[in-house]
């Protein structure tokens, strides 16, 4: 694309399109012993949308902070079951639910609530629940396989590596699942979740801009090239990071507006199988 052509288009208002953000949560950020990272990354339920909408954000899918944090001692079963009543209670909300493989119920505790049409898939988080993705990967992904899952996992340190996920992608085709964070990485290498959807033979892998890396300069737009814009998801980790920030990195990226548009809503609305209600109109 020439450098007028994008220019022209980067001034395009792609703002009228209301986006949708694949990876949320709410909550108490619980970082132990520090204190301005659990008041500025905390956040209720009702802010999270209140920011969503300010950012022209249409619906959140949302995990809470309080079945991953703080990290090894989250009770991520109690933590479901006050979500399904937050998101039930709060429009502008979708679901994760939390799969701690340490935790059994969790397994039984996802069948039922997969069943509820607010809740749109499994979130796993290898790194806050003190595990390596080889040690539990077989029974999770036999799991969402089941189940026809949409997974969102964390991705990038050293027990989420995204390469070792695709061996378990490729043994189960039913389920989908999405790498958190793109450039995110524990050896500063912002590439590996672009190798492991390269990688991947049953084409079931995605990853999401969340990671703070995406401010890094072209970064969305290499990861767009490499995989292919379907494969791209936009993301916040809200209220971790700006939701504003985050919508407005995809906003003025050096992408055209067909593509933006893909990666703020449709390729979403397609994965989750979502009507497009309200696709342009600003919220």
């Amino acid at each position: 694309m020439q450098a007028r052509q994008i220019q022209q288009e980067l001034v395009t208002p792609i703002g009228q399109f209301a986006a949708i953000d694949i990876h949320g949560h709410y909550g108490r950020c619980d970082r132990p012993g520090l204190e301005l990272t659990i008041r500025f990354q905390s956040a209720s339920a009702a802010v999270v949308v209140e920011r969503a909408k300010a950012a022209n954000i249409e619906r959140t899918v949302v995990s809470p902070l309080a079945g991953l944090m703080p990290r090894g001692q989250a009770d991520a079963y109690a933590a479901n079951e006050d979500a399904a009543r937050v998101v039930s209670d709060q429009d502008g909300l979708l679901q994760w639910v939390i799969i701690n493989p340490r935790d059994p119920r969790t397994f039984d505790q996802a069948r039922t609530m997969l069943r509820n049409d607010r809740c749109v898939g499994i979130k796993i988080h290898p790194e806050e629940h003190l595990y390596h993705i080889r040690e539990f990967g077989e029974s999770l992904f036999r799991f969402a396989a089941e189940q026809a899952a949409l997974v969102l996992t964390h991705s990038g340190d050293a027990n989420s590596l995204p390469e070792d996920f695709v061996q378990f992608a490729d043994a189960y085709p039913e389920m989908n699942l999405i790498f958190a964070h793109i450039g995110c990485g524990y050896d500063r290498d912002l590439g590996h979740q672009v190798r492991a959807i390269q990688k991947s033979r049953a084409g079931n892998l995605y990853a999401d801009t969340s990671s703070a890396m995406s401010i890094v300069p072209n970064l969305i737009e290499w990861a767009t090239h490499e995989v292919g814009v379907e494969r791209v998801l936009f993301g916040t980790d809200t209220p971790l990071y700006s939701a504003s920030m985050q919508r407005s990195r995809i906003d003025r990226a050096e992408l055209s507006d067909a593509h933006k548009q893909m990666i703020l809503r449709d390729n979403t609305l397609k994965l989750l199988r979502l009507p497009a209600a309200a696709g342009k109109q600003k919220l």
